[in-house]
């Protein structure tokens, strides 16, 4: 798979595309990529995805949108289903005035675009003229089909990137999960932290993950742990670690791998939340913290081996 940060960088003939934020890439949205695939690849035509970054919704609100995915996640994500190639433009609020016919041509001259698939809902261009009839009469003159896929609905209603943020911010994991198709996901470097941890036997992973990302409520979490092709257990702390240092302002994302002990500064992890285990506490005494530990500890480790 082949990921690009602008359409000038590309040049394709006869691309199968879609085009949308695609933000955590979750069951709704593989409905759509599942069928882009399968349909690109029985006419030997390369399976193309557009997607944005920053949200258009956050460029043009103002308002910040903390994502399920970097653009690199969604990358990785769409080339685990099959997409040939993955598009991420920068947008902008210029981007945003561009008309309809005109972002569809340079996507024509750049993906040779011959079929678009769109969601029901989808639209694009100035003032968001570019709707389903809109894209299909401009797609006449410039040699491209259409077509729309209908949303994926669950016993919730339809699937959307909105629903699945609102379960990550108050640590839903499980119902985030099922929406997905897959545990919600953070990584990053490992990086040096205070050593507290390791000071009372329970020696952390600190994760420098990205700040764009949304991230769940302070507290504990049972995890997996990826760590290159190993899978570990891991009790997972976000928070502002307030038994030591109740002045912190930005959550530390940090892991304890059970059963594992291994120097990994500066490796990347990622960090699969299953199942989240309790608030974060400011404790009076550090004894009363390692044995809340210790009950963590056991509470991961029995989630994680029914899983």
């Amino acid at each position: 798979m082949q990921h690009y940060r602008s359409l000038e960088e590309v040049s394709l003939k006869n691309s199968y595309l879609t085009v949308g934020v695609f933000d955590g890439a979750h069951r709704g949205h593989r409905e759509i990529i599942h069928k882009l695939v399968k349909d690109a690849h029985a006419r030997n035509s390369p399976a193309a995805v557009l997607t944005f970054d920053p949200h258009p919704a956050s460029v043009l609100s103002g308002r910040e949108i903390r994502c399920l995915t970097t653009p690199d996640e969604r990358a990785e994500l769409m080339a685990e289903l099959g997409v040939d190639v993955v598009v991420t433009q920068r947008f902008t609020r210029d981007l945003s005035t561009v008309p309809a016919q005109e972002y569809m041509s340079r996507l024509k001259t750049h993906l040779g675009l011959a079929h678009l698939l769109i969601g029901y809902d989808f639209a694009l261009g100035k003032g968001r003229e570019g709707n389903a009839p809109r894209l299909t009469e401009i797609g006449l003159e410039l040699g491209y089909t259409v077509e729309i896929v209908p949303a994926l609905s669950d016993e919730s209603g339809v699937i959307s990137s909105t629903e699945i943020r609102k379960l990550v911010s108050v640590g839903n994991m499980t119902e985030a999960a099922k929406l997905l198709g897959y545990p919600y996901r953070m990584s990053g470097e490992v990086i040096h932290g205070a050593g507290r941890g390791k000071k009372i036997n329970f020696p952390t992973a600190n994760v420098a993950y990205a700040q764009s990302k949304a991230i769940p409520p302070n507290g504990i979490y049972a995890c997996w742990a990826r760590l290159g092709n190993e899978r570990l257990m891991a009790a997972t702390n976000i928070g502002l670690n307030p038994t030591f240092t109740p002045e912190r302002t930005t959550p530390s994302l940090e892991a304890y791998l059970l059963d594992f002990d291994r120097d990994i500064y500066g490796e990347s992890l990622t960090l699969e939340f299953i199942k989240r285990l309790r608030d974060e506490i400011r404790y009076t005494t550090v004894e009363a913290l390692i044995e809340q530990i210790h009950k963590d500890v056991e509470q991961t480790r029995a989630i994680l081996s029914a899983k």
